[in-house]
């Protein structure tokens, strides 16, 4: 049984994709994307990981990506960066502005992001959050209205 190469970037381009949706095929198949649930000193949080690199929790939505071992997700005009580790059904967080690491739990898919909510625009790749940013209300997982 013959095995299948995988297609490089150039063998995509070839066959008239263009490189927006490359990337678009590859956050597709992100790892994230679900809803996840973690239980907080706060009470439980809920957060939905899309593949169109929208992420929400309460009232709020975000852009998130991934980058190696690090997701960054846009606070504002700026990337908060966080290390994490995903097992299972258990995703890790830790860094950024969090105090400790903090672990949730993948409930299901992710529900689509409503037409009327728009993706929020990325901050450049280089405005990287110093662990100070925080909401004053809506506060995902770990993050406190401080």
């Amino acid at each position: 049984m013959a095995t299948m190469k995988p297609c490089s970037f150039l063998a995509i381009l070839s066959l008239g994709f263009s490189p927006a949706t490359y990337a678009q095929a590859q956050t597709a198949r992100a790892p994230l994307a679900g809803t996840w649930k973690a239980e907080t000193p706060d009470g439980p949080r809920t957060v939905v990981i899309r593949a169109d690199s929208s992420a929400s929790y309460g009232d709020e939505t975000v852009r998130w990506r991934m980058a190696g071992d690090s997701l960054h997700i846009a606070f504002g005009d700026e990337w908060m960066v966080y290390g994490y580790a995903l097992k299972g059904t258990r995703l890790t967080l830790s860094g950024g502005d969090l105090d400790e690491p903090i672990t949730l739990r993948r409930a299901g898919p992710p529900s689509p992001r409503p037409d009327s909510i728009p993706l929020p625009p990325a901050p450049p790749a280089d405005k990287h959050g110093n662990g100070s940013v925080v909401p004053a209300t809506g506060a995902p997982p770990g993050r406190s209205g401080r």
